[in-house]
């Protein structure tokens, strides 16, 4: 059965005309542009609060933000209260996978190279891309992608088994964000973003008794929750939204695949943000990395 044949309800967040004929009228690969490049800022800045409220204080601070924002635009309460039972354990599985991977990503980054946390957390989007893969064409473009990406990214092994731990376990649930979040997208509640504010509820239910005490001093320092809340909005409310849009109108498999642009964008902030110039082969992987992602071919349905 193709869940895509359902139509999806009206969201709060889609009602405004402008708004609405944007998320329309847009191709999708324009929303994924837009969460490709916040994907990597927010990590970026969350790091250098780490030292003030905690690792796990971070994630929470993040996932607050995000539930403090969705729940007045998108009324969580009401989407599971019309909603069936297959989709409240649908939106519950997703608030879960979205509390415990944005927590192992924070772990994960604590202790080793974002480098190695991406190349880890990108092994398996490509298993998601091959197993939609129809066409010879797509097969080479997702080589063409993944050659990039090796280049891109310098992977080190490293001897910290606790972080390895938490990075790949954030990779396993970044497969579940990926094949959840387009269930969601296509579920019919408001397009996905309603079903996303409902997750996000969710998400904020499972880390409130884990990083509430270390997010704490945040709240006794204007600055640092302003930080904190910038955090949390570039992390999870418009790379989250902008998902949503892309997922629900493209193919599962080309999605994952677009995320092998996922290290140009780090790249690029890495440059704006941190001042690190790219080297001779970062260029070229990033040239294959775009060259794969023109030359794949979404699938027709």
């Amino acid at each position: 059965m193709d869940d895509r044949t359902q139509a999806p309800a009206a969201s709060p967040v889609l009602a405004a005309p402008v708004f609405s004929g944007l998320a329309t009228s847009l191709p999708p690969h324009v929303w994924f542009g837009v969460s490709a490049i916040f994907h990597y800022l927010g990590p970026a800045f969350a790091v250098l609060l780490f030292p003030h409220v905690g690792v796990l204080g971070m994630a929470w601070l993040r996932i607050a933000t995000a539930a403090l924002i969705f729940a007045p635009l998108t009324r969580p309460w009401r989407t599971f209260a019309s909603a069936d039972r297959p989709t409240r354990l649908l939106l519950l599985a997703f608030g879960t996978c979205l509390a415990v991977m944005n927590c192992s990503f924070y772990l994960a980054l604590d202790r080793l190279p974002i480098s190695l946390v991406a190349a880890i957390e990108f092994v398996g989007t490509i298993g998601i891309a091959v197993i939609g893969l129809r066409t010879p064409r797509n097969l080479a473009a997702l080589a063409i992608a993944v050659t990039g990406t090796l280049l891109l990214i310098n992977v080190k092994w490293s001897s910290d088994s606790t972080g390895l731990f938490w990075a790949f376990l954030n990779g396993a649930l970044f497969i579940g964000y990926i094949v959840l979040g387009h269930r969601v997208a296509r579920s019919g509640a408001g397009n996905g973003i309603a079903g996303l504010g409902a997750a996000m509820a969710v998400a904020f239910l499972v880390v409130l008794p884990i990083g509430f005490t270390d997010a704490l001093p945040a709240f006794f320092s204007a600055p640092l929750l302003l930080a904190a809340i910038g955090v949390g909005i570039c992390s999870s409310v418009i790379p989250y939204i902008c998902d949503q849009l892309a997922m629900s109108r493209l193919p599962r498999a080309s999605f994952a695949l677009m995320l092998s642009l996922l290290p140009v964008t780090a790249t690029l902030i890495g440059i704006l943000v941190l001042h690190q110039i790219p080297s001779v082969t970062d260029v070229l992987g990033i040239a294959l990395v775009v060259a794969g992602v023109a030359f794949h071919k979404p699938a027709s349905t």
